[in-house]
């Protein structure tokens, strides 16, 4: 997820072209006070204009206890916008209240159920309630970590092992997966550290996190080439499927992989790694 600030007309422009999986349109910290309302308005005309492809586009609001954050749900929610991302999340009862202001005006476009809903997660109490924030809404589709404020929450900074942010991360992927959702990772916004950066991203992804949130583009390439399955990830993982079909077909509930049984965790990675192999783009679905 490619992070774009909202008040910058050409970088809304082209930010799909480097090929992120997601867009995340920013209407909060990257924008002034003075250009909030301007930003509301190139987001939205963005959204309504530029043919953005297959990729997800995502808007950050304002939080609804600002002037700015119901007309930046009426704004987003008309112009199309896939996820709407709360900042600073902190209890179930402020996602509720995100729910009702796109849903009132979601009634008045006749598309109720169209907004999904993420949600940040940036501060101690918030990961307290990583759960209950999870699991607020029908709408939410993840919920991510936002490492700077969380940071300076703990009266702590960030370091490059990020320990301090060990059990935030924990607490987040645990909640997303209880939840049934993603689990989406903080910035990392050291661009002259890409080998930091690259053992971040390999941390995050070793702890379960299903993406990076990012500033540039160069951390494109990092991040999905950690998140790519291998050539011999990818082959056994098919030959378990394919042993899953063949079972299936010949009524049985007895699983063997050269001469071993494969229980349910082992097709459940398999799975995973066929997925994300497709996300890549090294297979495609059709073709197995």
């Amino acid at each position: 997820m490619m992070f774009v600030p909202g008040n910058n007309p050409a970088m809304m422009q082209d930010a799909f072209i480097y090929g992120p999986d997601s867009i995340m349109l920013d209407l909060e910290d990257s924008v002034t006070m003075a250009e909030k309302d301007t930003a509301r308005l190139l987001v939205h005309h963005a959204l309504k204009t530029i043919d953005y492809g297959n990729t997800e586009m995502v808007v950050r609001i304002n939080p609804l206890n600002t002037p700015y954050g119901k007309k930046d749900i009426e704004a987003v929610v008309k112009a199309g916008v896939h996820v709407i991302r709360m900042p600073k999340t902190e209890t179930a009862e402020e996602v509720v209240e995100v729910e009702r202001e796109i849903e009132r005006v979601e009634r008045e476009l006749g598309c109720v159920g169209r907004t999904q809903i993420m949600a940040a997660i940036e501060s101690t109490l918030g990961v307290v309630n990583a759960y209950a924030i999870a699991t607020a809404s029908k709408r939410m589709m993840g919920i991510a970590l936002g490492a700077e404020d969380y940071s300076a929450n703990l009266k702590t900074q960030r370091s490059p092992e990020g320990m301090e942010l060990l059990l935030a991360r924990q607490t987040i992927v645990v909640a997303a997966r209880a939840a049934g959702i993603d689990a989406l990772d903080t910035v990392y916004s050291n661009l002259n550290d890409m080998d930091t950066f690259r053992k971040e991203v390999e941390l995050i992804k070793q702890l379960g996190f299903d993406g990076k949130s990012i500033i540039n583009p160069r951390q494109i390439e990092v991040v999905n080439e950690v998140f790519a399955p291998k050539e011999k990830e990818i082959q056994k993982s098919l030959t378990i499927l394919a042993a899953i079909k063949e079972a299936e077909q010949r009524g049985s509930g007895v699983i063997a992989v050269n001469g071993k049984m494969v229980d349910r965790p082992v097709v459940i990675r398999a799975q995973r790694t066929i997925d994300l192999a497709i996300a890549s783009g090294i297979i495609n679905k059709e073709d197995i």
